[in-house]
């Protein structure tokens, strides 16, 4: 992977440190100049009429995100974001009093709130699967406590407030045996190392353009398995999503793009559809390896300062790293990166609110997440602020 050469393709590298990509990605060069095309294209000729000229570029879209998830393009539908991806699949079980959704600890928070939405309008109980020693969902405790009235397991492959990756094809592994549905929000997962939905053996996957694929922001997908879609009824129906039949009935489009929306961006399609193509050009091995090998370099060395700790779960971990410094605010430590031009985030409790329950007050950390196109000396640019920040407060 030629470093510098990615760098220079990505203009947002030249005046500053980005360390969220957890957040949003930096787009390329490549990835802008396919947005603003379409964008002047619009301008010069019309929206419709930009949309019909490029229609094989947006059917190719969904070709290649079926590669990248390693599915097929009639399985993929997309989403003006991964949230609503997400409710699509969800909202579309049939979930009656006393069914049990099993979910884990670090849940994202817009999931949570659906789930005790349709446990209260349902009458479904929501079970939170326990994490083991490591901090990762327990496995064995899931195998555990799934019978006959468990509907869903809905998992967070990463979470948005740390580096855990849960140990997702063992899940699935799990939950064929048993015959239940897998959704696996993947929105921190995908583009940032392998995702393989034939080996993670879930039903239903959801993912983000504007993370770590390095896509625009304002768009997501949904991969639904194929001899899966019987089991959903889409929630909401429209133009798109289904056809007419001439009298009071209409049948559903074949494939996912049942539960998708008609309007759409043409831009940040076409962004997206850049986006995946480079991740697949580079190699999502090699995107991974690097990816994590930065965030692990990033974790040891906050590690290793006095008065800093990082807060991170589970046996395998990626490229999010979560710290704190000792005594000092968190929107300080962010503030003080910000000075040096090192962007970064923080977490909230009402972001992963079962995580929040078992930790505590940990929460608000510093969330940095540095990806491929970083180098180790902004890696150790960070960790200067760390530590100078970590000294002025007396550790």
């Amino acid at each position: 992977m030629d470093v510098e050469a990615l760098r220079r393709d990505t203009p947002g590298c030249a005046h500053r440190t980005h360390l969220n990509s957890a957040g949003a990605g930096l787009l390329s060069r490549q990835t802008l100049q396919a947005m603003t095309g379409h964008l002047e294209l619009e301008a010069t000729i019309g929206g419709y009429e930009a949309a019909a000229r490029e229609r094989a570029r947006f059917e190719e879209t969904y070709d290649l995100i079926g590669r990248l998830v390693g599915g097929r393009a009639d399985e993929v539908a997309l989403f003006d974001n991964s949230t609503h991806a997400w409710n699509a699949a969800f909202y579309s079980l049939d979930l009656q009093p006393g069914d049990r959704i099993l979910t884990g600890r670090n849940e994202y928070g817009s999931a949570v709130l659906a789930y005790l939405q349709i446990a209260r309008r349902t009458g479904a109980e929501v079970v939170v699967v326990p994490n083991d020693a490591s901090g990762q969902i327990d496995t064995a405790a899931l195998a555990e406590m799934i019978d006959e009235r468990t509907k869903l397991v809905g998992i967070t492959h990463v979470p948005t407030s740390g580096g855990l990756v849960n140990p997702a094809a063992e899940i699935g592994r799990i939950t064929r045996a048993a015959g239940v549905p897998y959704l696996l929000d993947a929105t921190q997962s995908v583009g940032q190392f392998p995702v393989d939905v034939a080996e993670i053996g879930c039903d239903m996957l959801t993912a983000t353009s504007r993370k770590f694929l390095r896509g625009p922001r304002g768009l997501g997908f949904l991969w639904v398995r194929t001899d899966f879609l019987d089991r959903l009824d889409p929630f909401v129906v429209e133009i798109e999503a289904a056809t007419w039949d001439g009298a009071r009935g209409f049948t559903w489009q074949e494939g996912a793009r049942r539960f998708a929306t008609w309007e759409m961006s043409g831009a940040n399609v076409l962004g997206l559809n850049e986006a995946v193509r480079q991740a697949l050009d580079l190699g999502l091995d090699e995107i991974g390896k690097r990816a994590v090998r930065l965030g692990g370099r990033l974790r040891d060395g906050l590690d290793g300062i006095t008065g800093v700790g990082t807060y991170d779960l589970g046996r395998d971990k990626c490229a999010i790293v979560t710290a704190k410094v000792e005594g000092v605010p968190t929107e300080e430590v962010a503030a003080a990166l910000a000075q040096h031009d090192i962007n970064v985030s923080t977490t909230s409790p009402e972001h992963t609110q079962f995580d929040a329950e078992d930790r505590g007050g940990v929460h608000p950390l510093v969330r940095l997440s540095p990806h491929y196109y970083n180098t180790e000396a902004e890696v150790d640019r960070a960790l200067e602020v760390f530590a100078e920040v970590a000294r002025k407060a007396g550790h």
